[in-house]
C-alpha cells in the first residue's frame, strides 16, 4: 500500500483512506478534516477497490452530519447515484431499518410504533404513580441509562443501591412490558432490540453482515456500551475479518451524561488486537494561539492516546480573557463588542458565535442583542414545535392525517383524559399485533367486546366515533368560505376536547393560561395558513392539508441556518461547527466547570472535572480567527447575587503575559470604543 498523499490529503489522512487491510481507528483531532478523511475512503473504497455502495454503512450521530456526507460524496464519485445506494446514517436510523425488516425477531408487528420522549414520559408518570416532573425525568433517565448499557430490569432491580433505584427499576420492568403491549419501541430500543436479535439469531445477523461488509462510524468517542455492540456485532463473526473505520477524538467525549463512554475507544484496542491507529493533528480550523491553549487545558486530563494539535494558520491574535462586574455588564458588553468588531471589520453576523455551558445563560445575552439590533439565531433550546401543548394538538392532527399513527392515537386519547387508561391500552396493544393492524383500526374491530367490559370499551369507541367524524370533515373542502373550512373543523375540535379546561384542571393557573395562549397561537397560525393558501391560488386548504404542512414544518423547523445572524449555542450544541469569532461567556467555577454534587466520591468528581475540561477543549476549539472569554465577579442565580470566581481552566490555558486577563482599568468600555471608531470612520480623508 503506498503512503504517498492521495486526493490532495496530506500523509496521514492518506494512510487512513488507503487503509483497507482489517479495523481503523483514526484519532481525529478537532478541525483535522475527519469528515474529509471519512468520504474520501468511501469514494476511494467504489472507484479504486470496486465495493459495491450498498455494502457501505456509514453512521453518524445526527440526521444532518448524515445528509451533508451522503451529499459530499455523491460529488466524489463518477456516478453521483452510487451515493444513493450507500448506507449513510444515524446509529438510531440504521436501528429502525433493522427492526422493520425483522420485526417478528423481536415480537412486534411490521407498524410497530416509535414513541417519542413526551409519550414515554405519560407512561413512566402513570407507572410511578407520580406527576413530580423532576422525579419522572430522573426515572427516564435511568431507564435510558439501563437500556444504553444493555442492563435487564431483573439485574437493574438486583444492584439497586438503595429504595429510590429499586422503584426506578421497577417501573423500568413494568414500561417495557409496557412499550410490549402498544406494541411500541422508544428511542433507546432502535439500537438495544437489534442486539438482543443478532446476539440471538446467528441467521439474522449473517445476513445483515453479508450485506454491509463494511462499516464506518463518525464521531466514535460518543458511541455508548449498545452502540459498540451493535458494532461488533455487525463486524466480528467466524472467519470472518472485521472490517471497519471508526473516526474519534478521546479529546471530544462530552457525552458521558448519556451514557456515551470513552473508554470504547481503549476498548477497540483490546477486542480488535490487529487495530491500526492513524493520529491526524495537523489542524485546519484554527490560529496557532488559538491551538496552544486548547492542547494546554486538556493536557491536564490523563490520555488515552497521545496528540497535539498543530496549524500553519500562523500564530494570530491574542486571546482575551475580560472580567466582569454583572451578568448583565458580560451581556452587555459581549453585545457592543460584536456591533463594533462587525462594524470594524465589515463582517457577516453570522461569523460570531456566543458560546455557554447551559440554556439559562442566554436570556440575559438575547436582550442585550435585541438591544442593540443585532440579529441573532439559537440552537439546542426547545423550538415552538416541541411544546407539550403543541404536541398534544398536533397528536389529534396527526391522527386525522394518519390512522395508523399509534403514538399519536396513544396521546390523543389519554390527553385529555377520557377513561381510556393503560389497561385499556394493553388489552388493545395486544389486540392490533394479533390482527397486525393499528390501534385505531383495532379499537373498532369485531371482538374486542370479549376482551373490554363496557366501561373501558364504549369511551374507546366513543374516541373512535369523535375522529371519524373529524377525518371526514377535514379531507371535504367545503365552498370556500363556508362549510367545513379548516377553521371550523378545528375549532370544533378544541371544542369538542375541552383543552382549555384540562390545562386549568392539571397546571396552576400562570402555567395553564400561558400553556392555552402557546396553544390559540398554534391554531390561529393554522387558520392564517387555511386561508393563505386561498389567497395564492383561490383554494382553501382543508384541515388534511395543512396537517401534512405541520407534519413537514416540525421535522424542518431549525434547518434554515442560512440567515446571516450570530449564532447563539451552548457548547454540547456546539461540536462539529466552527466560527471565524468565537465569545465563550460565563468561564466560571460553577459554571464551567458544572457545579456537580460536593459530597460525590472523589473518583465521580474528578471524571466530571475531565469531562467539562473537555467541553472547555471543544469550546475553545470552535474558534478559527478569535476567542474571547468573560467571566463574572457577581452573577444572579435563583434572583439572589453570588460571588463568583475565575474558572480553573482560564489558568490551564497557559495564556502570554499580552493574552493575560486586563485591568479592570484598561478595559475600554465598549460604547467608547464604538463611538472613536464611528469618529475615525467620519473623519474627512485627506
Amino acid at each position: 500500500m503506498s503512503n504517498a498523499p492521495k486526493f490532495g490529503l496530506n500523509g496521514p489522512q492518506s494512510e487512513a483512506v488507503l487503509y483497507l487491510d482489517g479495523p481503523c481507528l483514526v484519532l481525529a483531532g478537532a478541525g483535522s478534516g475527519k469528515t474529509r478523511v471519512i468520504t474520501q475512503k468511501i469514494a476511494y473504497m467504489i472507484e479504486d477497490r470496486g465495493y459495491d455502495p450498498r455494502t457501505i454503512a456509514a453512521l453518524t450521530f445526527t440526521n444532518k452530519a448524515a445528509l451533508e456526507m451522503q451529499e459530499r460524496i455523491a460529488k466524489l464519485l463518477k456516478q453521483p447515484k452510487q451515493a444513493k445506494q450507500l448506507t449513510v446514517s444515524t446509529f438510531h436510523s440504521l436501528g429502525v431499518k433493522i427492526l422493520r425488516q425483522e420485526a417478528a425477531g423481536v415480537g412486534l408487528k411490521d407498524k410497530f410504533s416509535i414513541m417519542d420522549s413526551d409519550d414515554c414520559y405519560t407512561i413512566v408518570s402513570d407507572l410511578a404513580l407520580t406527576t413530580d416532573k423532576q422525579e419522572i425525568r430522573r426515572i427516564q433517565n435511568a431507564i435510558s441509562l439501563w437500556k444504553n448499557g444493555l442492563v435487564d430490569p431483573e439485574d437493574a432491580i438486583q444492584a439497586a443501591k438503595d429504595e429510590d433505584e429499586a422503584m426506578s427499576a421497577r417501573v423500568y420492568r413494568s414500561y417495557l412490558a409496557t412499550l410490549q403491549a402498544y406494541q411500541a419501541v422508544d428511542f433507546d430500543d432502535l439500537i438495544r432490540l437489534p442486539v438482543e436479535l443478532f446476539r440471538n439469531n446467528e441467521s439474522i445477523r449473517d445476513r445483515w453482515q453479508r450485506r454491509l461488509r463494511y462499516l464506518l462510524m463518525d464521531e466514535y468517542q460518543d458511541t455508548n456500551t449498545c452502540q459498540y455492540e451493535l458494532v461488533k456485532l455487525l463486524v466480528t463473526g467466524i472467519g470472518k475479518k472485521p472490517m471497519f473505520t471508526a473516526v474519534g477524538d478521546d479529546d471530544q467525549a462530552i457525552y458521558a451524561w448519556r451514557g456515551a463512554s470513552v473508554e470504547n475507544l481503549k476498548t477497540l484496542q483490546t477486542d480488535f488486537p490487529d487495530l491500526r491507529v492513524i493520529k491526524l493533528e495537523q489542524n485546519y480550523r484554527s490560529t496557532t494561539r488559538i491551538l496552544q491553549a486548547a492542547n494546554a487545558v486538556i493536557g491536564n486530563n490523563p490520555k488515552l492516546f497521545e496528540k497535539s494539535l498543530w496549524s500553519e494558520h500562523g500564530l494570530g491574535e491574542p486571546i482575551e480573557v475580560l472580567g466582569m462586574q454583572s451578568d448583565e455588564q458580560e451581556a452587555e458588553q459581549v453585545a457592543i463588542m460584536i456591533s463594533a468588531d462587525h462594524f470594524q471589520r465589515k463582517n457577516h453576523w453570522a461569523d460570531y458565535a456566543i458560546l455557554y455551558r447551559g440554556n439559562h445563560q442566554a436570556r440575559v445575552i438575547e436582550q442585550s442583542l435585541r438591544k442593540e439590533r443585532i440579529p441573532y439565531t439559537m440552537s439546542g433550546g426547545q423550538s415552538f414545535f416541541d411544546k407539550a401543548e403543541i404536541k398534544d394538538v398536533i397528536a389529534y392532527l396527526r391522527l386525522i392525517a394518519n390512522q395508523n399513527d399509534d403514538p399519536a392515537f396513544i396521546r390523543a386519547v389519554t390527553t385529555p383524559k377520557r377513561g381510556v387508561g393503560m389497561a385499556t391500552l394493553e388489552v388493545l396493544g395486544e389486540f392490533s399485533k394479533q390482527w397486525n393492524c393499528s390501534l385505531f383500526d383495532a379499537a373498532q374491530k369485531g371482538g374486542l367486546e370479549a376482551k373490554l367490559p363496557d366501561r373501558q370499551l364504549l369511551p374507546l369507541r366513543g374516541f373512535c366515533h369523535f375522529m371519524n367524524g373529524l377525518e371526514d370533515r377535514a379531507t371535504r373542502p367545503g365552498p370556500s368560505g363556508s362549510g367545513d373550512n379548516a377553521a371550523e373543523v378545528l375549532d370544533d375540535m378544541m371544542k369538542e376536547i375541552n383543552y382549555e379546561h384540562y390545562l386549568y384542571e392539571n397546571f396552576d393557573d400562570r402555567a395553564a393560561q400561558a400553556k392555552w395562549q402557546n396553544v390559540l397561537e398554534f391554531t390561529n397560525w393554522l387558520k392564517e395558513r387555511g386561508r393563505g393558501g386561498r389567497e395564492r391560488d383561490g383554494e382553501e386548504k382543508n384541515l388534511l392539508e395543512l396537517t401534512q404542512m405541520v407534519a413537514l414544518m416540525s421535522m424542518l423547523e431549525g434547518q434554515d441556518d442560512e440567515q446571516d445572524a450570530v449564532r447563539m449555542s451552548t457548547l454540547h450544541a456546539s461540536k462539529g461547527l466552527e466560527y471565524p469569532h468565537v465569545f465563550l461567556v460565563g468561564v466560571e467555577e460553577g459554571i464551567l466547570p458544572h457545579k456537580g454534587d460536593p459530597d460525590a466520591p472523589v473518583e465521580i468528581i474528578a471524571a466530571r472535572i475531565q469531562e467539562e475540561r473537555r467541553l472547555m477543549y471543544v469550546g475553545i476549539t470552535r474558534a478559527q480567527r478569535t476567542l474571547r472569554l468573560t467571566w463574572c465577579k457577581k452573577r444572579k442565580r435563583a434572583g439572589e447575587l453570588v460571588h463568583c470566581e475565575p474558572s480553573r481552566f482560564i489558568k490551564e490555558m497557559a495564556l502570554d503575559v499580552g493574552d493575560a486577563p486586563p485591568k479592570e482599568t484598561e478595559v475600554i468600555t465598549p460604547k467608547e470604543r464604538l463611538a472613536s471608531l464611528k469618529a475615525l470612520l467620519a473623519m474627512p480623508k485627506l
